[in-house]
């Protein structure tokens, strides 16, 4: 399961936890809503700190490998690509000079 999915399943579980806990609480739903969004952010930040950090570096990773594919492309559209992706492909008869006399 991505570290993504399981922060935010975590989160929208303790969410759920804390509104269910304030419940039986005497106080206008909204507010209920509020207090709970705030509580469950305080307890994500500690209780959920290693999936967020792994999601983190999940991401970090994914914008690495992001980075250097975009980096080969330029390299390759500007024609500073020296390596062969067809190292089985033996290259063709070299095309005779051309001739500058005009």
């Amino acid at each position: 399961m991505s570290a993504a999915v399981k922060y935010t399943l975590g989160r929208i579980g303790l969410f759920t936890v804390v509104l269910l806990a304030l419940w039986p609480v005497e106080l206008n739903i909204f507010i209920k809503l509020m207090v709970a969004l705030a509580f469950s952010a305080a307890l994500s930040f500690f209780l959920l700190r290693a999936w967020r950090d792994e999601m983190a570096e999940e991401m970090a990773g994914a914008a690495d490998r992001r980075r250097t594919e975009k980096e080969r492309l330029r390299s390759a559209l500007a024609g500073d690509d020296q390596t062969d992706t067809t190292s089985d492909v033996t290259p063709g008869p070299e095309a005779p000079p051309a001739d500058d006399r005009r």
